[in-house]
C-alpha cells in the first residue's frame, strides 16, 4: 500500500517479493504432491498476490535504486530458474523423490523468504533507520507463521512445515525489534 500511495519503493529490496513468488509456487506444487490442500489452496492464493505485489513494486521502482540485491533481469532468471527446478523435479523424478526434493526446496526458499527482509539489517544500523524494512511484509510474515506453526502442531505432521515457519517467526520479530529500534529514523533507544 505504501508503494503504491507514495510511488516509489524507496529503499524496500527487491529479495522478499521475488522469493515471494518462488515460495508459494513451490509450496503448491509441494501441497499437489502430497495432495493437501491445506498447502497448496492457501500458497495459491499467495501466489496470486505475491504476482501482483512484484509487479507494483517494478512499476514503481525509481531507476536509482540501489536496494535491489542484483538486477530485475537477474531476479527474473532466479525466478524462472527456481521454477523450472521444481516443475522438472515434479515431472521427471519418481514421486516420493519429488516430494522429498521439492519439500526440501520449499524449506530452504521460504527460510530465504523470510530472512530477506533482514538482508537490509546492515543498512538499517548504519543509517539508524528502520525504512527499508517493509512493515506490512514483516507483519504478514508474522501472523502467517504464526498460524503455520499453530495448524502444524494441531493437524499437520512434517518439519518442512514447521522448521522454516518457525525460523520466519523468529525474522519476523527481529525485524519488529528493529522497527521498533528505528522506526523513524532515530533511535528510540540510546544505542
Amino acid at each position: 500500500r505504501n508503494i503504491t500511495r507514495e510511488r516509489t519503493t524507496g529503499s524496500l529490496p527487491l529479495l522478499p517479493y521475488s522469493l515471494m513468488i518462488v515460495n508459494c509456487f513451490v509450496w503448491v506444487v509441494y501441497g499437489l504432491l502430497i495432495d493437501e490442500s491445506k498447502v497448496w489452496m492457501p500458497n495459491s492464493i499467495g501466489l496470486f498476490l505475491a504476482m501482483y505485489y512484484l509487479r507494483e513494486f517494478i512499476k514503481y521502482l525509481s531507476p536509482e535504486s540501489t536496494n535491489l540485491q542484483g538486477t530485475l533481469t537477474q531476479h527474473g532468471k532466479m525466478v524462472s530458474v527456481l521454477i523450472s527446478v521444481t516443475i522438472l523435479m515434479t515431472l521427471f523424478l519418481p514421486k516420493p523423490s519429488a516430494v522429498s526434493l521439492v519439500g526440501y526446496e520449499g524449506v530452504a526458499v521460504c527460510i530465504c523468504l523470510f530472512a530477506s527482509a533482514l538482508s537490509t539489517i546492515k543498512t538499517v544500523i548504519m543509517t539508524k533507520s528502520a525504512k527499508s524494512i517493509p512493515l506490512p511484509f514483516t507483519l504478514a510474515c508474522l501472523v502467517n507463521c504464526l498460524i503455520w506453526s499453530i495448524v502444524v502442531v494441531f493437524d499437520l505432521t512434517g518439519s518442512n512445515v514447521y522448521i522454516p515457519n518457525l525460523l520466519g517467526l523468529i525474522s519476523s520479530v527481529a525485524q519488529l525489534i528493529l522497527i521498533k529500534l528505528y522506526r523513524d529514523g532515530s533511535p528510540a533507544l540510546p544505542v
